[in-house]
């Protein structure tokens, strides 16, 4: 049931990470998310066939449902339709993360203010509790870092906007994912738990 629980969490906290870079892009005056019917808390609209299904079920079989990661289906945005097309696109790249952050921070009050219920197995349990916050927690460390096509690195080429670092991890993103997924979560992890902390004031 618990494992059941982590698969849940995770497909709707990317569903909410896409759809806030969707309402970011409206407020920042482009509506291809909402004309394309992404702004809805849907499911099937937003799935990815390898992020949303295939990559969370391997993690969830190897790990015996103890870690479970994906992501949707990227949210589309037309940055002709910014107001300020360079600065607006690092703006509602930071809104995914934002809002995963945001979740943790509010499921992690709810911890540290006592308000759930040990002994009871729905919403409010500790333990289903923990399991947001940390799952948002991931997401959101995740996805800054500074990696095509992950929301990162749309930030970092605001602030340093250079054309040969861009070519550079654009041309290498893909293995520099993968060895992050394989080996970085030593590099990671330290700050997701120190975040876990900072918000619940317990540990995992």
């Amino acid at each position: 049931m618990i494992a059941i629980f982590r698969l849940i969490i995770l497909l709707f906290s990317v569903i909410i990470h896409e759809i806030s870079h969707g309402f970011a892009a409206l407020k920042l005056g482009d509506d291809t998310a909402e004309k394309m019917g992404r702004l809805t808390l849907n499911p099937l609209v937003h799935l990815d066939f390898f992020g949303s299904l295939i990559l969370p079920l391997m993690l969830f079989i190897s790990t015996g449902g103890s870690f479970v990661f994906g992501w949707a289906k990227p949210v589309p945005f037309n940055p002709l339709n910014l107001r300020n097309p360079v600065r607006d696109s690092a703006i509602l790249a930071f809104a995914g993360p934002l809002a995963n952050l945001v979740l943790a921070l509010i499921f992690g009050l709810l911890i540290r203010f006592g308000f759930y219920f040990p002994a009871f197995g729905g919403l409010f349990n500790l333990s289903f509790l923990k399991m947001v916050v940390q799952i948002n927690l991931i997401l959101a460390i995740f996805n800054l870092m500074p990696i095509p096509p992950l929301d990162g690195s749309r930030i970092l080429f605001y602030f340093f906007p250079s054309p040969k670092l861009e070519m550079f991890l654009y041309q290498f993103s893909f293995l520099l994912i993968f060895l992050i997924l394989i080996f970085g979560w030593g590099l990671i992890w330290p700050l997701i738990s120190f975040l876990f902390y900072l918000f619940t004031g317990a540990s995992f």
